[in-house]
């Protein structure tokens, strides 16, 4: 049922001496604190209207931690987890993109170990590097695409999660 639905409603119970006017007022803002915080549901690569900023911006902090890998190995296939884990609950959108981070966490380890198999009878360095690669330009993208409260699939990513 949309806002505008829901309203309605409410307001005829308002009408019909159903609900007081308190009463009214207490479920109109928790609706409209409600709707702000989630927002609609977008499809994949659709701007999001309502989401607040600071879930654009947690999206986004969850793809760009990826990048703590480089400097920490561990840190990078664990932080973007916890913070998903966390912050899943306030939002579907958090919890979408913290699905899409850790598809491609989980691809990008199985496809690592892969490669690095392969790596001894070298066809597997080169693959190495371009996986490396695709890691740090799948982060940033998908960090700036969250930031501008879009919602970007990895490409070539295994599907573990569900992201729709």
């Amino acid at each position: 049922m949309s806002l505008a639905d829901e309203l309605e409603k409410l307001n005829r119970l308002l009408q019909s001496g159903a609900i007081s006017d308190e009463e009214y007022q207490e479920a109109k803002k928790s609706l409209i604190q409600k709707q702000e915080v989630s927002g609609p549901p977008q499809p994949a690569g659709q701007p999001v209207v309502n989401a607040s900023l600071n879930v654009n911006q947690w999206c986004m902090f969850i793809h760009l931690s990826q990048l703590l890998g480089f400097i920490f190995l561990v840190a990078g296939l664990v932080v973007p987890i916890i913070l998903w884990q966390i912050k899943k609950n306030e939002s579907p959108l958090i919890d979408r993109h913290g699905r899409i981070v850790t598809n491609w966490i989980i691809t990008e380890l199985i496809l690592g170990f892969v490669f690095f198999l392969l790596s001894f009878i070298i066809i597997g360095i080169p693959l190495l590097i371009a996986l490396s690669i695709a890691g740090i330009a799948f982060s940033i993208i998908g960090g700036i695409r969250a930031n501008n409260g879009e919602v970007w699939v990895y490409p070539f990513s295994f599907k573990f999660f569900p992201t729709d």
